[in-house]
């Protein structure tokens, strides 16, 4: 069976042998608006639990707009432009909106990436201002979350007199789904926040996982945050399999981010009979694919079609290879995956450190296996006795001595494709 995998911006071909069931599996396919840019202004001018967008601009002097960063494939070009036209008909001069780029501890988008987060008429236009959640002083505390979460979010944003958030909604390895109070904890928050929400005491918990937004501990504390930083309106899309619009959802930020996520939980929900003896996944192709880090994502969503015991293999490209220095530490001297989770269970939280425990936590119930091939070999420390430098070589090893009859389950889209095998599927 050949299927054709997003990797990088081009794709890859993979090929599995015929003689083993093999099966693809994608997000069931949701159609696209008519037209995009009437269904924004659909949407802000008749939002969900607010008033539209232009009433709550007037009278303000100031906004500001949190952007999802260059890992993200949001249609900003597509969704700002709608939401500045009413910004300045509410009085709102341009000089007084500032868009920020919700990088969380990712690193700053460059002058090209700013260009393709925004477009480059807005770009060039109004100020478009990185976050950087190393530099403390940027922030402002808020106070202490009831769970004890410091919440420091970026000064520039709490200035403002009107907080918007853009993103859009897929599944997300801790908080469930992506998107609403996700802009601003962690996407705008300091280390100091950020490190808290990831740790073991949230990432460990079993809801705090993909398609989990009931009892998510994780959940609920990024909605307590945003709430404490006056979180006053969203604009999340949902996403067609080839990054259209297929719905707009506009308003009070709970209600309207909770409308999303039933929309994709309807309209994007695949499901497989039983768990399968193999996945072979991919990290979505660019932007989300350009380091390993982001990469983990494909690994977590996998584990809900493997079985037990069940082999995973990543496809991804990886252009700029682990990913930040504190991850790459981390990677090049990780053991076995239950003996690292022992290890730093009780340590202070480190910066990154999360997404190598979601990867232990996959890798001590499951038998992983990586075709990276922009991480070098020794960047990848143990880990490395299951990475191989061809695509072919990967897929033979994570076939090798499974019996004729083992279930092999394609997934081309990774973590973008919102699937569960039947055992396992959330309610």
């Amino acid at each position: 069976m050949k299927s054709l995998f997003f990797f990088g911006k081009s794709g890859i071909e993979l090929e599995v042998p015929q003689c083993f069931a093999s099966h693809e599996v994608r997000s069931r396919e949701t159609i696209a608006v008519d037209d995009e840019t009437a269904a924004v202004c659909d949407a802000l001018d008749r939002p969900i639990a607010s008033a539209s967008l232009l009433d709550l601009a007037r009278g303000k002097r100031n906004a500001a707009i949190s952007v999802c960063d260059i890992t993200r494939p949001a249609p900003n070009p597509i969704t700002l432009p709608p939401i500045l036209a009413r910004l300045h008909a509410a009085g709102i001069a341009r000089g007084n909106i500032r868009i920020l780029i919700a990088t969380g501890l990712h690193r700053a988008a460059s002058k090209d990436e700013i260009d393709r987060i925004v477009g480059p008429t807005i770009a060039a236009q109004y100020a478009v201002l990185n976050h950087d959640a190393r530099a403390f002083h940027e922030h402002r505390y808020l106070g202490d979350t009831r769970r004890g979460t410091p919440v420091y979010v970026d000064e520039r944003f709490m200035n403002a007199d009107l907080h918007i958030t853009l993103g859009f909604i897929e599944q997300h390895l801790m908080l469930g789904f992506s998107g609403g109070r996700k802009l601003i904890v962690p996407g705008l928050a300091a280390q100091e926040t950020i490190k808290v929400i990831h740790s073991p005491r949230f990432i460990r918990e079993p809801l705090s996982t993909e398609g989990s937004i009931e009892g998510n501990p994780l959940h609920d504390e990024l909605l307590e945050c945003a709430r404490m930083a006056r979180h006053d309106f969203i604009v999340d899309v949902a996403l067609t399999q080839d990054r259209k619009i297929a719905g707009v959802f506009a308003g009070a930020p709970v209600q309207a981010h909770a409308a999303g996520v039933e929309f994709v939980r309807s309209a994007c929900l695949e499901e497989i009979d039983e768990p399968a003896d193999v996945v072979i996944t991919s990290a979505a192709g660019f932007p989300l694919d350009l380091t390993f880090y982001q990469a983990v994502k494909g690994i977590t969503a996998a584990t809900h079609l493997a079985k037990p015991g069940g082999r995973i293999l990543l496809v991804s490209e990886c252009t700029e290879g682990v990913g930040s220095t504190e991850f790459a530490g981390m990677i090049r001297n990780m053991g076995d995956f239950a003996g690292y989770l022992d290890e730093v269970r009780d340590l202070p939280v480190d910066v990154d450190r999360w997404q190598a425990e979601k990867l232990a936590l996959a890798g001590a119930q499951h038998e992983l296996y990586f075709y990276v091939p922009g991480v070098q070999m020794e960047a990848l420390g143990q880990l490395a006795a299951r990475a191989f430098a061809r695509l072919d070589a990967a897929i033979a090893a994570v076939l090798h001595g499974l019996p004729p009859d083992a279930r092999i389950v394609l997934v081309p889209e990774g973590p973008y494709t919102f699937a569960r095998a039947a055992t396992s599927a959330h309610a």
